[in-house]
């Protein structure tokens, strides 16, 4: 648990966050933060059509697999690295991720997924605050698009905001988008959705943990049915998200 003294919140090994920072990052990882993120359902809508989820336990499996073996570990993965590549103003590393992030989707509408929350994540966090010497330094390298991770870990790195915390609030909105998108099209009750949610607080932690020492070379998927189900959301008769 954590403990108040005035205006900052004291956590446990040390981590000492003050308010503002954590104002910070809840409103970058909130619903109403204006990047799109529940137009998408990470092939969620497919395999509910396919009748591969039709309840909160298969969600609950499902989500797992995701955290463990598929986007949640890569994610954290990349902006763990882009926000260590970004404190030391490393523009050639953070090149490097960039391509490698734009690179790693493993089909066409989980690329849009990144890339569109990634583009709208800079454009309003840059109208809404401070411009990034790391992001502008790194157009000058890079064309591309930068992907969702990467521009969170950018931005964590340029407000110093405490790593470990990040990537859980991360991993929080990313889960709680995919569970929001399983609540109204299984459909599940809101009930059961907040049980869905409170399940991945210890596996969250673990990802979270090992991707604090990763590398670029620890990359690596094998979440096949998502990808198959993303792949063939794609000609769905009728949708409701964006992937």
């Amino acid at each position: 648990m954590a403990r108040r003294k005035g205006t900052i919140t004291v956590l446990h090994m040390g981590t000492v966050m003050d308010n503002r920072a954590l104002f910070q990052l809840m409103s970058w990882m909130s619903p109403s933060y204006p990047i799109g993120a529940y137009t998408y359902s990470h092939g969620i809508e497919y395999a509910v059509e396919a009748g591969l989820l039709t309840s909160v336990e298969g969600l609950i499996s499902w989500i797992d697999d995701i955290l463990e073996h598929g986007s949640g570990k890569s994610d954290c993965i990349l902006l763990a690295t882009a926000y260590r590549a970004a404190l030391d103003h490393d523009v050639e590393t953070l090149k490097e991720i960039a391509e490698t992030g734009h690179a790693f989707a493993s089909t066409k509408e989980i690329s849009l997924e990144t890339t569109q929350q990634g583009r709208a994540f800079i454009r309003v966090t840059s109208d809404a605050g401070p411009q990034s010497e790391n992001l502008d330094a790194l157009k000058a390298y890079w064309s591309g698009p930068v992907i969702h991770p990467v521009a969170i870990g950018i931005a964590a790195a340029d407000y110093r905001l405490p790593l470990q915390e990040t990537l859980t609030a991360y991993l929080h909105g990313f889960v709680s988008n995919l569970v929001s998108a399983a609540v109204r099209i299984v459909p599940l009750g809101q009930t059961d959705g907040q049980r869905a949610i409170a399940s991945f607080a210890e596996k969250t932690g673990h990802v979270a943990t090992y991707a604090m020492g990763a590398t670029l070379d620890d990359l690596g998927s094998a979440t096949l049915m998502v990808d198959w189900c993303s792949s063939l959301h794609e000609t769905q008769y009728t949708r409701l998200f964006r992937s």
